[in-house]
């Protein structure tokens, strides 16, 4: 990849989260477009509620937690996750490539009659919509905070290219990148689709991901930023060439220092099965901070809390944007702040809480 700025950041704090794990609703529809409605909850008269399947988690599930400290303004401080209660409806949309995509919406029990915020959570690499909606917690605190998550699957292998879903993020990864997948237009068609079925307010539109996910999500904030307001993210890097978007994106990206499956200097990680060598994402973040006409220099602090985090903070961005990266000693790969289900997965860095950090932030950023 070429014109990443190569100075080396320090890091990044922030706290812990909560998450109450509980079922919801299911209701499934297959259409080509979405059925307009006029309020902020989806018309679900033609399909069949059921409850929610289980599904076998390949990394987390979310812990039950107390309310932590953010460092998001009190103003927009979020709410700890209570139980998801409202609905889940699975969806289909066809796009120009001819491909049918899957996607779930989480719509809470409860929401104001005013335009709601959207989060948009793409899963790592290997995953899909359902595991990342049951390991994330963020039904949790949509229920509690008063938005809509949509969780999207990405495009895999095999006939039906449902093995192994992946997002084209540039450089990587899997077969979305192989078949040049265009997910940024996915995107876009989605958020189409979404803003003519619920009441979304566009200056609350986000972006989450983990890994690959949140490879995808530093896309979307360079490709995208017209729609996607803020983007938070754990373990990924920016593999796109160039960086230039037109609308400046606040965006969070935390990092695990002890990560190896996307290490926080790049490369290629020891437990990587992606067999790419990762840009930096110590460099990924200043890079987008230079593209949004950011401070050169970030201010870095640490908190007495958790001595384990550190982080940097780029203010001075156009549009009134923010920038934070936050690199946490100790943490590996796996989704912060939920328990591992996966024996094989390296140990879960509990002193975080990835899911209440990125909402905080998004919350405390609208456009």
């Amino acid at each position: 990849m070429t014109g990443m700025n190569t100075r080396r950041l320090l890091s990044v704090p922030i706290a812990a989260l909560v998450l109450g794990a509980c079922t919801s609703r299911v209701a499934t529809e297959t259409t080509a477009t979405a059925v307009a409605v006029s309020t902020a909850v989806p018309d679900t008269s033609t399909s069949t509620a059921t409850t929610a399947p289980e599904t076998t988690d390949p990394e987390t599930t979310a812990p039950e937690t107390t309310a932590p400290e953010t460092t998001a303004p009190a103003a927009s401080r979020a709410l700890a996750g209570v139980p998801a209660t409202g609905d889940v409806v699975q969806r289909t949309l066809v796009t120009a490539d001819g491909r049918t995509r899957v996607y779930r919406i989480y719509v809470p029990s409860s929401l104001p009659n005013s335009p709601v915020p959207l989060l948009l959570a793409f899963h790592g690499g290997t995953g899909w919509g359902a595991q990342f909606e049951k390991n994330s917690g963020f039904d949790e605190l949509a229920e509690a905070n008063g938005f809509l998550v949509v969780y999207p699957d990405g495009v895999g292998s095999g006939a039906d290219e449902t093995t192994n879903r992946t997002w084209n993020g540039g450089d990587c990864c899997g077969a979305a990148a192989r078949n040049d997948v265009d997910d940024v237009a996915f995107v876009d068609q989605l958020l189409d689709v979404l803003e003519a079925a619920y009441s979304i307010d566009p200056a609350r539109v986000f972006a989450a991901g983990h890994s690959n996910g949140g490879i995808l999500s530093y896309r979307l904030a360079c490709e995208l930023s017209e729609r996607i307001v803020a983007v938070g993210l754990q373990a990924g890097t920016l593999e796109i060439d160039a960086c230039a978007p037109p609308t400046a994106v606040s965006l969070l990206h935390i990092h695990g220092v002890a990560d190896t499956n996307l290490p926080i200097d790049g490369g290629r990680g020891t437990t990587s099965i992606a067999n790419v060598d990762f840009n930096s994402p110590r460099v990924a973040v200043q890079t987008f901070a230079d593209a949004i006409g950011c401070s050169a220099e970030p201010a870095v602090t640490t908190t007495a809390t958790n001595a384990d985090l550190t982080v940097s903070t780029w203010t001075g961005c156009d549009d009134r944007a923010e920038v934070q990266f936050v690199a946490v000693d100790g943490a590996a790969h796996p989704w912060m702040g939920h328990t591992p289900s996966n024996p094989a997965a390296p140990p879960v860095y509990t002193g975080l809480d990835a899911s209440f950090e990125i909402v905080a932030f998004l919350l405390a950023h609208p456009r």
